[in-house]
């Protein structure tokens, strides 16, 4: 069992920066890949970007790359989204969740086992 809880959302101009923070617990945080999606209102929940579990590779998708990093910090339990260049149509509730299954990279949400309970970007033009 792993809980998440992110943070970190809020109210931004656009072309300004945000950090998200998702905090882990329940299993050895190292041993287990995490990712970030987001969902916008009427649509999909949509891929950001994935870590391993070491933090030694990264995969971002192409909407994002460039502008977001992900990262993590081992021995806080805790995996960060960094976002620069922020633009409207990056709001959305951004959502972090625990691979534990071993394949990496993947982007589809049905691999991934656990999820956060949201925290909410909202980017003003």
């Amino acid at each position: 069992q792993v809980q998440l809880v992110e943070s970190g959302g809020g109210l931004v101009q656009a072309g300004g920066s945000l950090r998200l923070s998702c905090a882990a617990s329940g299993r050895t945080f190292s041993t287990y890949a995490m990712g970030w999606f987001r969902q916008a209102p009427g649509k999909e929940r949509e891929f950001v970007a994935t870590i391993t579990g070491s933090g030694g590779m990264t995969y971002e998708a192409g909407s994002v790359k460039g502008r977001f990093t992900i990262s993590r910090d081992n021995a806080k339990n805790t995996v960060f989204l960094q976002m620069t260049r922020l633009k409207p149509e990056d709001t959305a509730v951004y959502y972090c969740a625990a691979n534990l299954r071993r394949k990496w990279p993947t982007s589809n949400s049905y691999e991934y086992d656990y999820w956060g309970q949201g925290t909410q970007v909202t980017v003003s033009s």
